[in-house]
């Protein structure tokens, strides 16, 4: 690990050659800069695709078996987190304790700035241990800079305890040393700003988390095709969600859609069972509950 009080030669940290006259610029040339840097964040994702991959598989595979998956990170890292992992119960029905999110400073650090706190291993080493991580958990620590502390101490332990490690920064191995399960490093250069990780740093985070928790619900069943069927129906636009997914996968109208929907007890996934297979809800959530609540496992099965 680098030393923290030097990291001015870190790739986040250096001076983007390209922005130098930054205060100088009009809007629209600010724009330009901006559009063209970030054009760097995609295909920085798409370098480390082999090990995202990997990250998908096995948090995939634990999750399976009864884990968790934890995303750690202090400032924007942090909140990148947070957001992620509050955005799987709507989009997937996950229960909240499925994937969670730890910032250094808790809840109020999402709103108001506690980088200070990043600095105590400590902290995370006891985020660990209250949420009692064991080895079928997964945890993946953020930081764009890869050095923060509070990052270090919650991998570090989860590590100790069997516990599967993802690292994601975006600078090089050769910069910031860990040794964990799966690294990922998403190189994106200087920023606009420099040493503002919230730019591209930030977007790159966003992309693999994305891609992470996406990833890893696909394989646990919870898409059919391109379709989110597990999509929790808490308000009127998720229910038109569910709707338009059940008449574009079934053909019927508006109307016999919602009484599907109503009949499946609002589970889009069992609507469809119900309606390809004709059984009935008990029947339906039964063969379900057999193939791990995959769909498309469970009407092949029927067929068959």
């Amino acid at each position: 690990m680098t030393n923290l009080q030097e990291r001015g030669h870190l790739l986040t940290e250096q001076v983007n050659p390209d922005s130098l006259n930054l205060d100088q610029l009009s809007s629209v040339e600010l724009v330009e800069l901006f559009n063209n840097e970030d054009q760097k964040a995609v295909a920085a994702v798409a370098a480390v695709k082999v090990q995202l991959a990997k990250a998908i598989d096995g948090t995939a595979e634990r999750l399976h078996h009864g884990g968790r998956l934890f995303y750690v990170g202090a400032g924007t890292s942090g909140r990148l987190g947070v957001l992620d992992a509050a955005e799987c119960p709507p989009t997937f029905c996950t229960p909240p304790e499925l994937i969670q999110g730890i910032i250094a400073g808790g809840a109020g650090a999402l709103v108001r700035s506690s980088e200070d706190l990043e600095d105590c291993a400590e902290d995370g080493e006891a985020a660990i241990a209250q949420r009692h991580i064991t080895q079928l958990d997964v945890v993946v620590g953020i930081t764009a800079g890869g050095t923060t502390p509070f990052v270090y101490g919650a991998l570090n332990a989860a590590r100790q305890r069997g516990a599967m490690t993802i690292f994601i920064a975006c600078v090089p191995a050769e910069q910031v040393s860990f040794d964990a399960d799966v690294d990922i490093r998403i190189l994106t250069g200087p920023e606009v700003l420099a040493g503002s990780t919230r730019l591209k740093a930030g977007t790159v985070t966003k992309l693999a988390l994305n891609i992470l928790s996406t990833g890893v619900m696909v394989k646990l069943g919870k898409v059919y095709g391109n379709r989110m069927v597990d999509v929790a129906v808490t308000n009127q636009k998720l229910r038109d969600r569910a709707l338009r997914i059940l008449q574009d996968l079934t053909g019927l109208s508006r109307e016999a859609a919602g009484f599907l929907l109503e009949n499946s007890g609002k589970w889009v996934k069992l609507a469809l069972l119900m309606h390809w297979t004709g059984l009935a809800k008990q029947e339906g959530e039964k063969l379900l509950s057999e193939h791990q609540g995959n769909l498309r496992a469970a009407v092949e099965s029927y067929k068959h």
